[in-house]
């Protein structure tokens, strides 16, 4: 591979709920139509940010097709369909293939820890093998913080070497820029993408190719400045703005329990107190929290 497939900035969109819990879809799909208005070029939607194992996989469906009936094109969605269980996360990636979306974000089964490369090598395998779709577009989910499973050099050398036009990137959410140094390192034109905002644009510069982050729901147009200017002397002063705007909006967001406090933030920008429900075992943020959250989000550039 000489070039990246998967480039750009996506956005790892949050799910907004009901007050019975279920995904309130058009307040989702209004949602992803504004991410790709403020400069997206994609959402990737079902992944941790977005609660995808807090729901099922009649409801990961169903939270796709209506992201398609919105209007939004397959090319610009990459849904998480890696799961626990082989058969389902199958279920979820011909689901997704059958909609024309060719690009997914997939774990690997996460269950079980300690697990071999050998193992883990089998089951991506055994997904991409049975699917057999020359459309598939794997993007491998390293997350081991909270998968609890490593993602290796080994590991991914292979997948490349065993499916070169299917197993085409990874969003390395690990936070060690040092791994993401050595993929670039080791597989040219392999789509690094960073799961974590101020790690775009060093990785940017090193040849990487783009992000899927959680602060992109609140400040996607600071974070596609970051990538497309990020190589041009002539903008420095502008990334530097956009990148310590971004910085300033994770670092409240990890003031408090993450995902509950994107949420809340998405919910104080666009003045929708609806998106404050996650589906527990996440929790809302206390009512002091959200007061406090509130003062501190309208100081922020």
């Amino acid at each position: 591979m000489t070039i990246h497939r998967i480039t750009g900035v996506y956005s790892a969109a949050t799910t907004p709920l009901n007050a019975d819990d279920t995904p309130d879809l058009g307040l989702f799909t209004a949602h992803c139509q504004r991410l790709l208005s403020e400069g997206c070029h994609g959402v990737a939607l079902l992944g941790t940010t977005g609660e995808a194992n807090s729901f099922s996989s009649a409801e990961r469906r169903d939270i796709l097709e209506a992201a398609l009936k919105a209007g939004i094109s397959g090319d610009q969605l990459m849904p998480g369909t890696g799961v626990a269980a082989i058969p389902e996360t199958i279920e979820l990636t011909r689901h997704a293939l059958s909609l024309g979306v060719n690009s997914v974000v997939m774990l690997p089964p996460f269950y079980y820890k300690g697990v071999s490369d050998e193992g883990l090598f089998a089951a991506y395998a055994r997904i991409i093998e049975t699917i057999a779709d020359d459309r598939l577009q794997v993007v491998l989910y390293h997350i081991p913080q909270v998968s609890g499973v490593l993602l290796s050099l080994p590991l991914i050398g292979r997948l490349i070497q065993a499916f070169p036009d299917t197993v085409v990137g990874i969003k390395d959410s690990a936070g060690d820029f040092a791994n993401m140094e050595a993929l670039l390192a080791a597989f040219p034109g392999f789509s690094v993408l960073a799961g974590a905002d101020p790690l775009l644009l060093p990785l940017i510069k090193a040849g990487g190719a783009g992000c899927i982050t959680a602060t992109s729901n609140l400040v996607a147009n600071s974070l596609r400045t970051v990538y497309d200017h990020a190589n041009d002397p002539a903008r420095a002063a502008d990334v530097e703005t956009a990148q310590a705007r971004i910085n300033a909006y994770r670092s409240l967001s990890n003031s408090y329990v993450q995902i509950p406090t994107i949420k809340a933030m998405v919910g104080l920008k666009n003045g929708s107190a609806a998106w404050a429900r996650p589906r527990p075992p996440l929790m809302a943020l206390s009512a002091a929290d959200q007061a406090d959250l509130a003062v501190k989000f309208a100081q922020l550039p």
